[in-house]
């Protein structure tokens, strides 16, 4: 059964308010229901009777990343379609729930948003604007947030009880050893400026900002074996703007 353009729409739409009921008893629950809700009518919209024997079902115990329950969303929309057996999608739910919270935790909260949030600061920093900083991390961070959403849901739909096999395919873990990547590079770049105190000496931002740059372009080739003497220098960089801002 293949689901209407329509149909998905109301379900991602829906799935921003799945922590919306979110409780000690059943966690994301209610919410889980509620955003499966336009799934659900299309597939039992001959029999109220099993649509709301559905719908009591997916009130039951869930809990997974919010940005990454699209995933689960989908692929229990797909089962009910198929008609697999209720037992079996409990199952699968809770065999699901565990790694869309663990994996979503390590990619979002551990890797893009700290990369975001540093962007930000690498910004008002360097501009001391402080609208450019906000815009540009919301703009950046929910371009990123929307599409992993709206990816996990069809990639949901459309492998169904082989999601599992998906998720451990997809880049995600690729892309997040390069979103960590850069956040440390953000960070270098960031340490000077506020040791050295470029919102307020002006005329030291403009010298500073090339050091880590210049640091960065050496250390971009040589990956891992420029750590050790990276950091010898961010920290020699930190001790020097002290002592600046001392003197």
């Amino acid at each position: 059964m293949q689901f209407p353009r329509s149909v998905l729409l109301h379900v991602f739409l829906r799935s921003f308010a799945i922590q919306g009921s979110w409780n000690y008893r059943t966690l994301q629950g209610s919410g889980f229901a509620f955003a499966l809700l336009p799934a659900l009518r299309y597939v039992h919209r001959d029999s109220r009777e099993r649509l709301e024997e559905a719908v009591q079902r997916h009130t039951h115990l869930f809990n997974a990343h919010p940005y990454l329950s699209g995933v689960a969303l989908g692929a229990v929309a797909r089962l009910e379609a198929d008609g697999v057996d209720p037992a079996l999608i409990e199952r699968f739910k809770n065999a699901l729930r565990s790694s869309l919270g663990a994996l979503g935790d390590r990619v979002v909260w551990a890797g893009w948003r700290p990369a975001c949030l540093l962007l930000a600061l690498v910004v008002l920093l360097v501009t001391e604007s402080a609208a450019a900083a906000v815009l540009l991390f919301l703009v950046i961070y929910n371009s990123g947030h929307l599409a992993l959403r709206w990816w996990g849901l069809r990639v949901g739909i459309e492998h169904g009880r082989h999601v599992g096999e998906q998720l451990r395919q997809a880049p995600l873990l690729r892309w997040h050893r390069q979103v960590v990547g850069a956040a440390m590079l953000l960070l270098g770049i960031a340490l000077p400026l506020v040791v050295t105190g470029a919102l307020t000496e002006r005329r030291m931002s403009d010298a500073w900002v090339l050091v880590p740059l210049a640091g960065a372009a050496a250390g971009w080739p040589l990956g891992p074996a420029a750590r050790l003497v990276a950091l010898v220098i961010v920290a020699a960089l930190t001790v020097a703007g002290f002592l600046i801002r001392l003197g």
